[in-house]
């Protein structure tokens, strides 16, 4: 609003700082705990709050990522991308000279890395406090004419400083200066990496939730995420079973790499090439042909899973949604598989929101063995075990399909991705995967 961009330029007027004018190659390799993003809670969630708060986000985030890609001015995009940004799973590392430390939102839809400063006169409440560029002997702004401002969706220009905004709605959620700081990563018992001249946004005027969080790091396919700027453009996750207090881990540069995973049943890594969708450029889209339910193929045109020439449509893996969408047509014929396969009655589970769902366990006369899901790629096929396509609720004993239908487009969530180490190569443009037992270091 247009309150909030003058509060913003008077904090920037009081705010400024020496211009940084340049930036290092870098090429470094690290490792960091993933924390769920309710992990943190206290008193902590049931299994059944975990799971209810879980769709709850994975259904706002589809509706915001479905309507992102159908618009185009990149200020409406911003403002319905970050609304759907609360993220799924939280990442521990230190800002500046000294190091302060501050836990943020690990976002793979998204690319701009940034947290709160002072002076903050608009704030969102947060673990940590706010940061303090004054304070900070590395700290630097980014001028308007770098490459590194043109990358902003939309960039502006106060007194020769590059400017970001990212909306909520009507407010302003994340408004500041671009600016570059070093950047201090690894996991509390191993060897701490520090990174020079890192882009972020220094958030002065900020509205919105953070989800027990100090800010954003962006792991897109965009030159301003944390993954482009660090080099080689490669990351991988191993995220443990949803529901276990088990931490995740997030591997960066040389550390990123499937070639010492413990796998959990010798399986080969497979690869596949990622496909760019122009409307959604920062998020990693795949070319899903089919789907198989033990042995049989389900009948779907595989153009139900192709990227629309509007934006629309297609399949992407994030890991900002929970549970799996599937496209309408998609889950219509899994579902009815499904029902063929399980052969019980099917019930609405209406406290989580899901409607495939079955009486668990079944009587004594009635034996029921669920088959693998596999998700039939370009050049590698996904197999996706019943325990990450299907769930309990312990509230009711239902046994419920971790999914559900899309009136547009596809997303993996991070559910179908339990035990499994996935490696994003985005400077080869590849997604490798191996199943792997990810409580293990």
């Amino acid at each position: 609003t247009m309150g909030s961009l003058v509060l913003l330029l008077v904090v920037l007027a009081a705010a400024l700082s020496p211009v940084a004018r340049c930036t290092a190659e870098r090429d470094v390799g690290f490792q960091l705990k993933l924390t769920h993003v309710d992990g943190r809670a206290a008193p902590a969630y049931t299994k059944l709050q975990l799971l209810m708060r879980a769709v709850d986000r994975s259904r706002a985030r589809v509706a915001a990522l479905s309507a992102v890609a159908a618009v185009a001015d990149p200020i409406t995009a911003a403002r319905i991308l970050v609304r759907a940004s609360q993220g799924e799973y939280l990442v521990d590392l230190a800002v500046g000279t000294p190091p302060v430390e501050y836990t943020a939102i690990v976002d793979t839809g998204s690319d701009l890395v940034w947290t709160q400063c002072a002076p903050c006169m608009l704030c969102s409440d947060q673990p940590t406090p706010f940061f303090q560029p004054n304070r900070s002997a590395t700290y630097r702004l980014v001028p308007c004419g770098s490459p590194r401002c043109a990358a902003l969706p939309y960039p502006s220009c106060f007194h020769g400083v590059c400017v970001y905004q990212y909306y909520y709605g009507d407010y302003a959620s994340s408004a500041g200066v671009l600016a570059q700081e070093a950047f201090t990563f690894g996991a509390a018992n191993s060897t701490k990496v520090r990174v020079p001249g890192v882009a972020f946004g220094c958030g002065n005027v900020n509205a919105g939730n953070l989800a027990n969080s100090s800010g954003m790091v962006g792991l897109g396919r965009g030159p301003l995420s944390l993954v482009s700027q660090l080099g080689p453009s490669r990351f991988s996750y191993c995220l443990t079973s949803f529901l276990t207090p088990a931490p995740s881990r997030l591997s960066f540069g040389a550390m990123a790499s499937l070639d010492s995973t413990n796998t959990s049943d010798g399986a080969p890594v497979q690869s596949m090439p990622f496909v760019l969708n122009a409307a959604l450029p920062s998020m990693y889209f795949l070319s899903l042909q089919g789907i198989s339910l033990g042995d049989t193929r389900l009948r779907v045109d595989p153009l139900a899973f192709a990227i629309n020439d509007d934006g629309t449509g297609g399949c992407m893996i994030d890991s900002g949604t929970s549970i799996t969408y599937l496209y309408q047509d998609a889950y219509e014929a899994l579902r009815r598989e499904l029902l063929s396969v399980v052969r019980l009655r099917s019930v609405h589970d209406t406290a989580i929101g899901l409607d495939t769902c079955f009486p668990w366990p079944p009587p004594p006369s009635v034996t029921v063995t669920m088959p693998d899901l596999v998700l039939h790629f370009d050049r590698a096929n996904m197999t996706v075990p019943p325990e990450n396509y299907m769930l309990i609720d312990s509230a009711t004993g239902f046994l419920c399909l971790a999914m559900a239908p899309s009136g547009d487009g596809t997303i993996i969530g991070n559910y179908q991705q339990q035990n499994l180490h996935v490696l994003y190569d985005i400077a080869n443009s590849l997604l490798s995967f191996v199943p792997a037992p990810c409580n293990i270091a």
